[in-house]
């Protein structure tokens, strides 16, 4: 790893998890069981939730009966993840952009924008092939992202979220490659600042990077109430690709 990658530390903080506590199992649960129900997904296939975090997402895809294992460099969530269980889920630390040796999967799934993190494009294409390699014959891919557009064209500028006990002091920027989040805020006398960086990639840029790999996208949708995608007005840009 080199120090320019910033979601290493970012994502293995407490802090990290108090601000987007909001992110909640319910959510989660409706839109998982809502696609998978779409998707016609077999009970007992074998799937990969990349990025997993804490395991929101793995839990429910555990309950709807199938082999789930959970992969994310975050070293702290994973033991967080193991610890809420249940323990049929194989969690893993584990870095995205390689294959995670001797696994295959009818399905992966690649949740609430957890790809565009690296410094380089190329990282990118390595993500892809990862998945590719690791991808039955026939099998899909899931990829929610945030949808670029609409992010840039309502960036709110400034403001401040209150969780637990902290004020975060949030600003947003767009340089024209990437969107940044600036957070700062003050814990028991001690300041913090940490920023992320996202790639602001469009359903295209996903386009040639699943082309490349032999991922042909079929379907695409633009909420969690999996409602066709539209590039002005939806929330997300989840996409459907087949190998």
């Amino acid at each position: 790893m080199n120090k320019t990658e910033w979601f290493k530390d970012w994502f293995d903080t407490e802090y990290y998890h108090l601000l987007y506590a909001n992110r909640n199992d319910e959510e989660a649960e409706v839109f998982i069981s809502n696609l998978c129900d779409h998707l016609k997904i077999k009970s007992g296939s074998d799937v990969l939730d990349l990025a997993c975090g804490k395991g929101r997402h793995s839990r429910t895809l555990n309950k709807l009966g199938f082999k789930v294992t959970g992969a994310d460099l975050s070293g702290n969530s994973i033991k967080e993840a193991i610890l809420e269980g249940p323990s049929e889920i194989h969690y893993v630390v584990h870095d995205m952009r390689e294959v995670i040796p001797q696994a295959t999967f009818d399905v992966i799934f690649n949740l609430f924008t957890s790809f565009g993190y690296f410094d380089g494009l190329s990282d990118n294409a390595r993500v892809i092939q990862s998945i590719s390699t690791m991808l039955e014959k026939d099998g899909l891919l899931v990829i929610d992202f945030m949808n670029a557009r609409k992010v840039i064209d309502h960036l709110v500028k400034e403001e401040v979220k209150n969780a637990g006990h902290i004020d975060f002091n949030i600003s947003r920027r767009y340089d024209g490659k990437h969107i940044f989040k600036d957070i700062k805020f003050n814990d028991d006398d001690c300041e913090y600042h940490y920023t992320e960086r996202v790639q602001a990639l469009f359903k295209n840029d996903f386009e040639q990077l699943l082309d490349a790999e032999g991922l042909t996208i079929i379907h695409t949708f633009g909420n969690f109430d999996l409602e066709p995608f539209n590039e002005e007005n939806s929330d997300r840009l989840i996409i459907i690709a087949k190998k």
